[in-house]
């Protein structure tokens, strides 16, 4: 028998746990009832529920009425409100909110048995059990969830003693998930499904729940890029009047310069992957004899000119906020009617460009900066492979002219990368996975992305138009999206020199970005490179879009947004909507409180892309490996503890735990001091940073685990000038005070 879809109304408790979360946000700053209901978009009819539900919190002391009847939250006495997260071990913690500008705040870490219902990504109010101290991290307790982060879940089904399973996805809970009857929607054991919840799973409960589609065997082509997309909810097809607008905008252009700034005669040129389908920037870079000076035209995609502000277009782009890149699979923000097609920069085309054009004179300085609404034909489209060769003196050579310029914009981009060093702009070297695919589009193998001369080119290129948009910007002034990377707490830059220094990197200063510079330079090309690049990325605080003015920590800029892809991410076409409104009439403005909840919603969806690609990537790697057990791999060690150390394979994009128990030659023991695992009898060491050979021992696709397990060291010696034995045990630096250098910001 077909269970039937579930439907959930809208009750007192959701609306009050909606007014908690919007009031508990970083962003929020008191408003009258009447406009907190419209900000939460509450239905006419809904709003007696909204009455009834505020006055109930200001009965229980949640919520106070302050000053112009405005809404103020109240947190009782050792109550605290964050994001909730489960891990491996089963216990949990709480990621505290914190508002701009406040001291760091300590996990709460969450004991199995006390989380409620709380489910991975719910925001939750917790009480405070122990307090952070010297010795321990805070502890407590979830006594209410505000906000489900969703109530879709994609996992495996079972049957047992005739009743039917859904084992989740990941780790978002302990126990699987009663279905009722077997054989819901014809489902059959080991398909996978996608469930809504009526009930949570908790410590004594599993939660019960329905099917709502079948995918079939995971083994089945295309069942893994399905359970992504509806595991994270992604959007798919375009709604029918989003569809109708883009039509009719290509049924009106016609390729001509329509009174733009004309750029056709220029040379221009793009450089992309080679499987590129949009194309959103287009480069040239020419040497003015008459001043002697350098100067940059980047042209960008004029998406704006398609899109009216609040169109169906509009109005679904800033729903998606960002295009999805999954593997063999993009969920483009804009229909490929205007994605591939009227704003894409293609070779040999009449398009539509928003332009920056800068000039740098010859000590590498910015001697002008203008702006247009331009119209280019690009002359010939390049893959970054063939640029790089080209640069080498290697390949199919273009035309004389073409050459000279792919010169001159190399030149351009390592002066630029210089100044970028020089002010104390981070270089992490995180590379990417790129999974390879046979004939028949069957993954194959894969290795890790490069990133050479021909994508810094590009890279710089960007970088600058960038941070030239939000100079400009801000100097109108006008609030506008801008791209924020606030500076990292002191606490963790301390923890970060430690674990450096304990790697033989010791740090004067760990606030001192030309020091955490030097760090990562010295690592580089060492074993222990992704150790110490991932640890610093780990200590650096997330990159969000806000109107709010605030450093771009990692790049040292001090004023920079996202300008160059409008055809993938929203607050760029956000930005290029004030640049033409300034470029037509030399006036802009914008509504700061909205850019507030824009810039969230955008920053939200595009950690849910970047989640989504990761997780992808991560199921293809370990279905690929299942395939494989026995695979040798030279790796090197990211991390070490009591129960074991994790690997990360050197020419293969994948991380895997080699656990204590399957280290057979000998006793090992943690040696918390020196981060390393060492044998009792053979006083073996396997520490962070050394290189071992493991094979693949075992894949877990339901909780996307790799086991590895440890049969070699390479015969390779120890470099000399690597610092490996000159190890200290870890120590905490003494808090210093920032340096005076005086420090700027970046991307």
């Amino acid at each position: 028998m077909e269970v039937p879809q579930l439907k959930v109304e809208p009750t007192m408790p959701d609306i009050a746990a909606r007014i908690l979360e919007a009031l508990g946000r970083p962003s929020y700053s008191p408003i009258k009832p009447k406009v907190l209901s419209k900000r939460l978009a509450v239905p006419e009819q809904d709003y007696p529920a909204f009455r009834s539900a505020l006055k109930e919190l200001i009965r229980d002391g949640r919520i106070r009425v302050g000053s112009g009847s405005t809404l103020v939250a109240e947190n009782p006495h050792g109550t605290v409100f964050g994001t909730y997260r489960r891990t491996n071990a089963g216990p949990g913690y709480v990621r505290l909110d914190a508002k701009p500008g406040e001291p760091f705040l300590p996990d709460v870490a969450i004991r199995a048995g006390r989380e409620l219902d709380a489910a991975s990504g719910d925001r939750v109010q917790v009480k405070l059990l122990r307090p952070a101290g010297k010795m321990a991290n805070a502890s407590g307790e979830i006594v209410r969830v505000l906000e489900r982060a969703t109530r879709t879940f994609v996992g495996t089904y079972f049957e047992r003693d005739g009743e039917g399973y859904v084992k989740v996805d990941g780790i978002v809970f302990a126990h699987s998930v009663s279905v009722g009857d077997p054989g819901a929607k014809g489902v059959r054991p080991q398909d996978k499904v996608q469930i809504d919840l009526l009930s949570f799973p908790t410590a004594e409960d599993r939660g019960e729940g329905v099917i709502t589609e079948v995918f079939g065997p995971l083994s089945q082509p295309g069942v893994d890029l399905l359970t992504v997309i509806r595991a994270f909810g992604l959007p798919e097809e375009f709604p029918e009047a989003a569809l109708n607008e883009a039509r009719a905008q290509a049924d009106a252009f016609v390729e001509t310069t329509n009174g733009r700034t004309d750029f056709t005669g220029d040379l221009v040129i793009t450089i992309d992957p080679v499987d590129a389908r949009d194309f959103d920037d287009a480069i040239g870079v020419e040497h003015d004899e008459k001043t002697g000076h350098t100067v940059l035209t980047v042209h960008i995609a004029d998406v704006a000119h398609f899109v009216p502000a609040g169109g169906a277009l509009d109005t679904e782009a800033r729903k998606r906020a960002t295009s999805i890149y999954l593997p063999q699979k993009v969920i483009p923000m804009f229909p490929e009617v205007i994605s591939n097609g009227l704003a894409s920069l293609q070779q040999g085309k009449i398009r539509y460009v928003k332009t920056v054009q800068i000039e740098f004179d010859d000590k590498w300085q910015k001697a002008d900066v203008r702006f247009y609404n331009g119209a280019i034909r690009v002359r010939q489209r390049f893959a970054y492979e063939q640029v790089s060769l080209m640069l080498k003196g290697d390949g199919e050579m273009p035309a004389p002219d073409v050459l000279a310029m792919l010169h001159r914009m190399r030149d351009l981009a390592l002066k630029l990368r210089k100044k970028r060093q020089k002010r104390g702009s981070l270089e992490l070297s995180m590379p990417e996975a790129v999974l390879e695919y046979d004939g028949d589009g069957k993954m194959s193998g894969a290795h890790f992305a490069v990133n050479d001369i021909s994508h810094q080119m590009i890279e710089e290129c960007m970088l600058t138009a960038n941070e030239a948009v939000a100079e400009h910007l801000s100097r109108l002034p006008v609030p506008f999206l801008r791209r924020v990377h606030p500076a990292p707490n002191p606490e963790k830059l301390q923890e970060f020199a430690a674990f450096a220094e304990f790697l033989g990197y010791p740090m004067k200063r760990s606030q001192d970005r030309f020091e955490l510079q030097r760090v990562l330079r010295e690592t580089a090309d060492k074993p222990e490179r992704a150790a110490i690049h991932f640890s610093l990325l780990r200590s650096l605080k997330q990159a969000i879009y806000s109107p709010i003015q605030d450093q771009h920590y990692a790049l040292a800029s001090l004023d920079y947004c996202h300008f160059t892809s409008p055809i993938r991410r929203y607050p760029d076409l956000q930005v290029h909507r004030l640049l033409d409104r300034w470029i037509r009439t030399r006036r802009a403005s914008a509504d700061e409180n909205e850019l507030v909840i824009l810039g969230e919603h955008c920053s939200k969806m595009e950690r849910r892309a970047e989640q989504a690609e990761r997780e992808l990537v991560k199921l293809k790697l370990l279905q690929h490996l299942s395939t494989r057990i026995g695979l040798k791999l030279t790796a090197v060690i990211t991390g070490v503890a009591e129960y074991g150390f994790f690997a990360q394979a050197e020419e293969f994009p994948a991380e895997g735990l080699i656990h204590i128990s399957s280290i057979k030659d000998d006793y090992y023991t943690f040696d918390e001091s020196s981060r390393s695992l060492i044998g009792g009898r053979t006083k073996t060491r396997y520490r962070l940073g050394d290189r071992v050979i493991v094979e693949v021992a075992r894949v877990e696709l339901q909780k996307r685990m790799l086991d590895l397990r440890v049969v070699g060291k390479p015969p390779t010696a120890p470099r000399e000038d690597s610092p490996v034995e000159k190890r200290k045990p870890i120590r905490k630096p003494k808090v210093e005070a920032e340096p005076e250098r005086k420090k700027k910001k970046r991307k």
